[in-house]
């Protein structure tokens, strides 16, 4: 197996396995639910999001891996609310007061609107650090030197899936659900 299909297998590995642990919470279908338009915008704050998260992960794991969630829940709200206005959002909207720090809380209450405390920001919170504790214990059963390229990749895919699923748990609070056609 070369680099990339391992890579692509270890995303598809996780996202299953997240996928699962929010169908199981009663949180989401066993299909995750996504659009391309919300997907594709992680291309565009991916960058900057490692930026900040590289220089936090090895003192904030938990938040570095968790926030791209948060931002993926921001993005489908913006994708359901208006997209031709939202798709244009850069990556420092996700921002809070304090910046990258607050950034989950800033999402949570200005724009998703859970007040803090609040039954659906604590639900949400809560699946949302179950999940990025669930992907660190797989990532480190995964094979790999700290520091090293294998591990920049490994979390990198992390926080794709992360953003995903948090789009995905979003859409289903909106009432979307996946559905195929014939």
């Amino acid at each position: 197996m070369n680099d990339l299909e391992y890579y692509n297998s270890f995303e598809e590995r996780l996202q299953l396995e997240l996928l699962k642990l929010c169908h199981e919470a009663g949180l989401m279908d066993q299909v995750l639910a996504e659009s391309e338009d919300i997907t594709d915008k992680w291309n565009d704050y991916a960058t900057p999001y490692m930026a900040d998260a590289i220089e936090q992960v090895n003192d904030y794991p938990n938040a570095s891996i968790a926030w791209p969630a948060f931002m993926g829940m921001a993005v489908a709200k913006w994708w359901d609310v208006d997209w031709i206005a939202n798709q244009f959002n850069t990556y420092d909207k996700f921002y809070g007061i304090e910046g990258w720090d607050d950034m989950d809380d800033h999402i949570m209450v200005d724009i998703l609107g859970y007040p803090l405390g609040s039954p659906q920001e604590r639900e949400i919170r809560d699946i949302t650090i179950t999940c990025a504790e669930k992907a660190i214990s797989i990532i480190m059963k995964e094979d790999f030197e700290p520091g090293s390229e294998k591990a920049f990749y490994m979390l990198a895919r992390t926080m794709k899936v992360m953003y995903k699923i948090g789009a995905g748990l979003q859409l289903k609070r909106m009432g979307y659900k996946f559905q195929k056609y014939n």
